[in-house]
């Protein structure tokens, strides 16, 4: 994840390979970028348990049935 973001921080932000110093610009982006994936990436694994927990309690609403028309 972290080579992720580096690459497409770096690909997306950085302009100018003349100097080994960020721009202020640069830097701005960089920022912004790492601060945006961050968020994301945040957000898409709470969507994720979110999802899990809703599939594991299917499936225990589903097993609790069959085991109920079983005991008929």
């Amino acid at each position: 994840m972290y080579n992720r973001l580096v690459e497409r921080c770096f690909k997306e932000c950085v302009e100018d390979m003349r100097s080994k110093a960020l721009t202020g610009k640069e830097e701005q982006c960089v920022a912004k970028c790492c601060e945006k994936f961050m968020h994301v990436t945040a957000r898409v694994g709470m969507r994720f348990q979110e999802f899990f927990t809703q599939m594991e309690a299917q499936a225990a609403q589903q097993q609790a049935s069959g085991s109920a028309s079983q005991g008929k």
